[in-house]
């Protein structure tokens, strides 16, 4: 195996959150790797995103989540979940008390390039290199080789794709995999503060729920901006992508004849992003050779429980776990990080999955019995599944279990 003298040579396919969270772990492990980016600057595109405690926890121990905190905002408030036409609260989580009682850290709501900046804190500025585009990744044998547009080739001893939901490298781990319109398009759009409504300022993830679409608002950015995400019927227009926008008209005629308490909200947004959601299947499997897959470039899932960032962040926790506990031998333990991690990121593409149909309901006998379920509900305990995961605890128990 080539090495460096700081161990095995590590390229990381992708600067975002994946890329960075397993750059930022391997180093907390002793390792060394490169991470590889097509933008010529580290920003993230997007807007917000909730940070639950299993990810808080893991931000806690790089030792980024106080400088994660300084522009997050800590949720007093979940899944509020609220009616169309009127706003009637049909349940809340006090998560204030809730989170750190049951999982010992809160859930914060940031801005994406707020934990991005967090993440990138953790990894020296040497081991990012920016303005690479990829322009194949290809095997000889059990070993991947990249190309970049620029001309240089490089053949790390372990390649990490995070190169998101149209990796470069998955095609070249699994082949080309099929991915299904979903029939969903996602909207997003950030509110400044100073012309939000009230109730869309306070420390709170609130869901307003109705035929067909659903809305999700929550503050960022040290509390500067409302972020609004919306989910409703896909048109031909729609594709996925981060950087396709719609008009804030669009988005209007979506919610129309919803409280006008929310429609207030939509018409203070900027120039929504629209974007297609599409479906995939869980992998039967995500390495060959020396690679691997991370974050959405080996589980792309529906934001409908808000853990697709926790998701890419705990997948670099493990596979630095792994490659420490058996650093001679990086494909075994590639096998073992897709082991640890392939069954829990199923079930969550599963489950968000499933919540579409539910929050989508029509008025009728159906709407009111899920309205009576969600009152009646305690989803902070009941996805004690998600929150309390912790990857050392995981690498234990599958230790023991050898």
């Amino acid at each position: 195996m080539m090495s460096t003298e700081a161990g095995p040579r590590i390229a990381i396919l992708g600067g975002g959150i994946g890329g960075l969270a397993a750059a930022a772990f391997l180093r907390d492990k002793g390792f060394h790797s490169d991470v590889y980016e097509q933008a010529a600057a580290l920003t993230e595109v997007g807007a917000g995103l909730v940070i639950a405690p299993n990810a808080a926890r893991l931000l806690r121990r790089l030792g980024v989540l106080d400088r994660f905190h300084k522009r997050a905002v800590r949720m007093e408030i979940g899944w509020e979940f609220r009616r169309w036409e009127n706003g009637t609260v049909l349940s809340a989580e006090n998560l204030q008390e809730g989170c750190i009682r049951l999982y010992g850290e809160h859930t914060y709501a940031a801005h994406r390039a707020d934990l991005l900046d967090a993440l990138r804190s953790a990894v020296p500025e040497h081991s990012v290199h920016l303005g690479k585009r990829c322009v194949s990744v290809e095997f000889e044998g059990d070993q991947a080789v990249l190309r970049f547009e620029d001309g240089d080739t490089i053949r790390p001893d372990i390649l990490i794709g995070a190169d998101g939901v149209h990796s470069r490298v998955r095609g070249a781990v699994v082949g080309p995999t099929q991915a299904r319109e979903s029939g969903i398009c996602a909207f997003r759009a950030l509110v400044p503060a100073a012309k939000a409504p009230d109730f869309a300022r306070r420390h709170a993830q609130t869901l307003w729920i109705g035929p067909d679409r659903h809305l999700v608002h929550y503050p960022v950015s040290g509390e500067e901006y409302v972020n609004l995400v919306a989910f409703a019927p896909a048109g031909t227009s729609s594709v996925e992508s981060w950087t396709a926008t719609a008009t804030l008209e669009e988005l209007l005629d979506e919610f129309a004849g919803w409280d006008p308490r929310l429609v207030e909200l939509i018409r203070a947004a900027d120039t929504p992003g629209r974007w297609a959601l599409l479906d995939r299947e869980p992998l039967d499997h995500w390495n060959r050779g020396n690679a691997t897959l991370l974050g959405d470039a080996a589980h792309p899932m529906f934001p409908f429980f808000a853990q697709g960032a926790a998701q890419a962040i705990e997948d670099g926790a493990v596979l630095a776990l792994c490659l420490a506990e058996d650093p001679d031998n990086p494909v075994a333990a590639l096998g073992r990080y897709e082991e640890l991690r392939r069954h829990r990121t199923a079930r969550l593409q599963e489950v968000s999955h499933g919540r579409s149909h539910v929050n989508h309901l029509p008025d009728g006998p159906e709407q009111q019995a899920r309205d009576l379920a969600y009152s009646q509900a305690d989803p902070l305990r009941a996805n004690g599944w998600i929150y309390e995961y912790d990857p050392e605890v995981a690498m234990f128990l599958s230790r023991s279990r050898r």
